[in-house]
């Protein structure tokens, strides 16, 4: 007789804890907080991710570990990019100090959503005022070119 619990298919909408973690880390854990509610093939977790889930039942729990650059692509330098202060202030608090590892939003060109970049270096200070003139973002995902765990407890499956 077949198995009565539902299994994770395209379109699914979950609620799950989940952990995606790198060589230093976790990036993302729910496993001590609450739950995340998702849709499946909403782009809310990478294509490489969600195919892990397709047929887990509720209730099951799993880790994966993905090859490097499978889970969120491969590192693209020309995501590497100079940001002049002059953009930053305009965009945000011009007091602000970037340090390296700050992770900053910037918005889409339509105002509608954001992306994030995570500064790489701070440029030389050339008007004595303190600020560095120009700070380098990687706008890369943190996890990509590198080999990825995926650990998921389905809670939930509609």
């Amino acid at each position: 007789m077949p198995s009565t619990a539902n299994r994770v298919q395209p379109g699914s909408f979950l609620t799950l804890h989940y952990r995606l973690a790198g060589p230093a880390g976790d990036i993302i854990n729910t496993f001590n907080d609450k739950p995340a509610t998702l849709t499946l093939g909403s782009g809310e977790l990478s294509p490489a991710v969600e195919q892990r889930l397709l047929g887990l039942e509720e209730g099951q729990h799993a880790s994966f570990d993905i090859p490097p650059g499978e889970a969120f692509g491969d590192r693209n330098p020309e995501m590497m990019q100079w940001v002049a202060r002059a953009l930053l202030n305009k965009m945000g608090d011009p007091l602000e100090q970037y340090a390296v590892g700050d992770v900053v939003q910037f918005p889409t060109p339509d105002g509608m959503s954001s992306y994030a970049g995570s500064v790489r270096q701070v440029g030389k200070d050339g008007d004595g005022d303190g600020k560095a003139d120009a700070v380098l973002f990687d706008f890369n995902h943190p996890l990509a070119g590198q080999p990825v765990t995926f650990e998921v407890k389905v809670i939930g499956v509609l």
